[in-house]
């Protein structure tokens, strides 16, 4: 337990923390901030000190919040807002800067937002964009991501969004696939790996055909797809993506896991922060232009 002993909050240690929180570990936040990692430690200690209380459980993987840290953390993240607020209205003449982290599946990173990256950032020389794409869902709540496409509709009401597409999926393989299952061939099923139970359409496909031959397992849509193309048997895909992949045939295997809603959303106190602002009015853009997509 930390030592009982309250001082004056430094607004630099709390900045500390809650880049701890983010990254949980003391390297990775040290390469955010650009700092020693030992400096990094000596930020988290006085700001215990100064609470009196352990923010963060140190564990084998990394830092976790403790009781006492997730309670402060949203007071931080709005801290955060704010000194980011301030300093976008400063350099108002230069226009927005900083970095802006969103988070998304990998499909609509690669296929939606990285050909239309140009167009996302034109006439932003100060904002960086950070795109982050994992199984694991990034916490905007944790200012793990200030923006994330995600899918499903969302649950908290302290963040801020709308659905800006709806994903459509359908069963696809070759052409040659597609006739041997009109003839009554029954293809083996292309499927998520073990490191992907976190998704939803890899449960839906575990649920609904358990037992059936699988000839490849991928966490990857559009290595799933290439299988798939490639005459390896049938994949469940969402539609935007097969229709971006050459040799590949909707196929009548079953009906598809119903359709979702992709949500963009922000913490709402980030909403009207300049960088991120620009941003989400820009994706929301880019999302209207290509609703035919999906």
């Amino acid at each position: 337990m930390v030592e009982q002993k309250r001082t004056g909050l430094d607004w630099e240690d709390l900045r500390f923390f809650a880049a701890l929180a983010r990254h949980r570990s003391l390297s990775a936040t040290a390469r955010a901030l650009k700092v020693n990692h030992a400096t990094v430690a000596r930020r988290i200690a006085a700001l215990e000190q100064s609470l009196g209380a352990n923010l963060f459980d140190r564990r084998a993987d990394g830092y976790a919040l403790s009781r006492q840290g997730s309670a402060i953390l949203a007071e931080t993240g709005a801290m955060e807002a704010a000194a980011a607020a301030i300093r976008d209205r400063l350099d108002i003449e230069d226009g927005p800067r900083g970095r802006v982290r969103l988070t998304t599946i990998r499909s609509v990173a690669d296929l939606v937002l990285a050909p239309n990256l140009a167009e996302i950032l034109s006439g932003l020389p100060h904002v960086e964009l950070e795109i982050v794409t994992d199984i694991k869902v990034a916490s905007l709540a944790q200012r793990e991501a200030d923006i994330a496409l995600r899918l499903g509709h969302p649950g908290d009401s302290e963040l801020t969004g709308r659905r800006v597409a709806t994903i459509r999926y359908g069963f696809f393989g070759s052409k040659e696939t597609r006739n041997a299952f009109e003839i009554g061939d029954l293809p083996p099923l292309i499927m998520y790996d073990g490191e992907s139970q976190g998704v939803a359409e890899a449960r839906w496909l575990d649920h609904n055909f358990p037992d059936h031959p699988v000839s490849l397992r991928s966490g990857s849509n559009v290595v799933q797809a290439q299988a798939a193309a490639s005459g390896l048997g049938v994949a469940m895909l969402p539609l935007y993506l097969a229709a971006t992949v050459s040799g590949l045939e909707p196929v009548a295997f079953a009906a598809p896991m119903p359709e979702r809603e992709l949500w963009m959303l922000t913490p709402a106190e980030l909403a009207q922060v300049p960088r991120v602002r620009i941003v989400l009015d820009r994706l929301s853009r880019l999302f209207a232009r290509h609703r035919h997509l999906f």
